[in-house]
């Protein structure tokens, strides 16, 4: 007995290095956005077990929230710093989660707005689980970008998908809402599962699990062996499912037209910049992987996705699923950039995803203060916006400019993200990329037009929806405001968001 009580095992007992880890001070500090994040979804889940209030869950929310994107501050001036072998909270991981932090702050505002107010018109079922289950994908967004290991990769992955399931299909009277949420199970239970065995593969080959580390195995070896080029292969497969690029998209259009419009604006914005934040991440940390063959299926996949979304978005008359087919050809246009690889790419992705981000939660927030509050079904038809600039012009207004935005016109925010974008890619000559990104581009101009041209049109008899004749004085509007401001300014004056892309810099501490 006294043998078996004084065993350890190895994995608990000790690290590489036999180093013991010790969790210090600084070592919290690091995790701070992570803990408060933690700590608000447990402070929630009590409140609604205590009592269910609608605009309590909402505030505490939005503090917790508010308090994770302040605690931010304390953690930079601790990193770079390894938390345990699974995550490295760094410059480039505090950049992220401020943008999956502000982009759920965003979407919760909205949220609030979507499911009306206390009088009981809206949403006539729970409201509060809402704000429980977007602030646990949140907190799988925080871990995804900080991973610098398959095992914090996948953890965070499940933690932010899962959650989105029930999210997606909140508005279960909704046949359309249930359908796209059991949809969006199925296939990303797929995807988890090429994952899953892409991982299993590569550490069969590599016999590690850190970026870093299997990206020096494979570095050493004067060829990639059969195993490793499989797994990363199936990973690749995963990954690109979540980003939703060709051939994996198919889900993407049901899913945005069938969820709620705030929980379609959470997919857009902070699910999709998490995903491809750590994919960025393990394509620096291990280059071996970045090279040859694989460049070259990212390279047809970025060309299909920026075609296909283009092309597919023209036939649309659903504001969603053009969205929808949209975000497949802006994540497309960021492959552009992560193949490229060098130089300026890493600094273009930053300030690609911070103004996709930026213009996503202000068109999906137009369709949402639409909607608003709760009645069946979203306020996504295009003939519903039809007019719109006759009834309620300052709505109209940010729904220009994110629609500009969008299609990269200058003095927007949209055209800076795709200027480094192109920079990025002339620097690496990948000419082909540019001149298919050229051509999308070209292509998106016409429909972002369309639904431009749409709002001013005459406005016709048949109306079903319109937003609240005072949006603009209520939280949702005044966010969706500052976004439309933010866009603007962004594309007079980017200096700030450059100057904060630039501080982000990827950093990998040695093994």
């Amino acid at each position: 007995m006294a043998c078996i009580s004084g065993w350890i095992p190895p994995s608990i007992n000790s690290l590489p290095g036999n180093q013991v880890m010790e969790f210090t001070t600084q070592h919290f500090i690091a995790l701070l956005p992570l803990l408060v994040t933690c700590a608000t979804i447990v402070v929630v889940m009590l409140a609604i077990a205590w009592k269910r209030h609608h605009s309590w869950t909402f505030g505490l929310s939005v503090i917790g929230l508010n308090l994770a994107l302040l605690s931010i501050l304390p953690t930079l001036k601790v990193v770079p710093m390894e938390v345990t072998p699974l995550l490295m909270v760094d410059t480039f991981g505090c950049y992220y989660m401020a943008l999956v932090l502000a982009a759920t702050l965003a979407c919760v505002t909205l949220i609030h707005a979507y499911l009306g107010g206390e009088s009981g018109k809206g949403y006539p079922g729970n409201r509060e689980e809402m704000y429980l289950l977007i602030l646990l994908a949140a907190a799988g967004g925080l871990v995804l970008v900080t991973a610098q290991n398959l095992v914090g990769l996948f953890i965070g992955l499940e933690l932010l998908s899962v959650p989105v399931y029930g999210l997606v299909a909140y508005a279960f009277f909704n046949r359309r809402s249930l359908e796209a949420g059991i949809k969006y199970m199925v296939l990303s239970a797929a995807g988890s599962a090429f994952l899953l065995f892409g991982m299993a593969l590569l550490y069969a080959d590599a016999g590690s699990m850190s970026f870093s580390g299997i990206g020096t195995h494979l570095a050493a070896t004067s060829a990639p062996s059969v195993l490793s080029q499989l797994g990363i292969g199936m990973m690749l497969v995963g990954l690109a499912f979540k980003l939703s690029l060709v051939p994996f998209h198919l889900w993407t259009p049901d899913v945005y037209e069938g969820a709620p419009a705030p929980v379609a604006a959470f997919l857009a914005t902070a699910s999709k910049v998490a995903v491809f934040a750590v994919l960025l991440r393990l394509y620096q940390l291990s280059p071996a992987t970045a090279g040859g063959w694989l460049n070259e299926l990212l390279t047809v996949i970025a060309i299909a996705s920026i075609l296909f979304g283009n092309l597919l978005a023209l036939v649309q008359n659903n504001i969603k699923r053009l969205l929808g087919y949209s975000s497949i050809a802006h994540f497309g246009y960021l492959l552009v950039a992560l193949i490229a690889s060098k130089g300026l790419a890493v600094e273009a992705i930053g300030v690609y995803l911070a103004t996709y981000v930026l213009t996503s939660l202000g068109a999906f927030g137009v369709v949402t203060l639409m909607s608003t509050p709760y009645s069946g079904r979203d306020c996504d038809a295009l003939y519903e916006y039809r007019g719109l600039f006759w009834r309620r012009p300052y709505l109209t207004a940010v729904m220009t400019v994110m629609m500009l935005s969008l299609a990269g016109i200058p003095l927007t925010a949209g055209f800076i993200g795709k200027f480094f974008v192109i920079a990025a890619g002339v620097e690496s000559g990948l000419w082909w990329l540019l001149g298919a990104m050229v051509l999308g581009s070209a292509i998106g101009v016409f429909y972002y037009l369309r639904v431009m041209v749409t709002l001013f049109l005459v406005e016709p008899n048949l109306r079903r929806h319109d937003a609240d004749m005072h949006w603009a004085q209520r939280a949702g509007g005044i966010m969706l405001l500052f976004v439309a401001l933010l866009a603007f300014f962004l594309g007079v004056y980017p200096q700030p968001l450059l100057d904060l892309v630039q501080h982000s810099g990827l950093v990998a501490l040695a093994n």
